[in-house]
């Protein structure tokens, strides 16, 4: 086991997840809204420590990831403290992590009988305070908020769009940067601002 495997996770492992729990769960009932996860974690590299959290509290034994290939360096770090098998092939996960973006078509987007079972996309951009600014309009927001993330492709927002065109179905992102979190959940629509 290396050194970086042993890297600690959260100082107050119950205390830790419920924090950052409560802070998807606000960016997804508030698009747009920036909250703060993972101070004081230093997780091995490419991880910031927001992306770090998020894994932390949401994956376990029974959820299966898929991990980017420039994720992959921190392979052993998840493994140890979330337990979730990562699999191969991101068409079978409950999760994906990454650093770039994934074509958001591969992802499994849940059926109209289960949607819940649709994947989330867990994405490590640059920043969430600078850069491409997008508008957001949906449930959550009572008029269009705006989002500027630095780390997303040219085109993203028209891919949202066929993501948000599967509705109920489709996937769920969370953002994070540094220990910064922001999501952008399945119902809201997305335009360049």
């Amino acid at each position: 086991m290396s050194a970086a495997t042993l890297q600690p996770g959260f100082a107050d492992p119950v205390g830790g997840a419920q924090s950052c729990f409560r802070a998807v769960l606000d960016a997804m009932a508030r698009p747009g809204t920036i909250r703060e996860a993972g101070f004081g974690l230093a997780p091995p590299a490419p991880l910031a420590p927001a992306t770090a959290a998020v894994l932390l509290t949401l994956l376990d034994y029974d959820t299966p990831v898929w991990l980017d290939p420039a994720v992959r360096e921190a392979r052993d770090w998840i493994a140890f403290h979330c337990g979730a098998p990562v699999v191969p092939d991101i068409a079978s996960c409950g999760f994906a992590v990454a650093l770039s973006l994934p074509a958001l078509g591969s992802l499994p987007a849940g059926s109209h009988e289960a949607p819940e079972s649709a994947a989330t996309l867990i994405m490590q951009v640059d920043a969430l305070d600078r850069g491409q600014a997008f508008r957001l309009m949906g449930p959550g927001l009572r008029a269009p908020a705006t989002l500027a993330v630095a780390g997303l492709p040219g085109g993203f927002a028209a891919a949202w769009q066929e993501n948000h065109a599967l509705f109920p179905r489709g996937i769920d992102i969370v953002l994070c940067a540094g220990t910064s979190i922001a999501a952008l959940p399945r119902s809201v629509a997305v335009q360049e601002a």
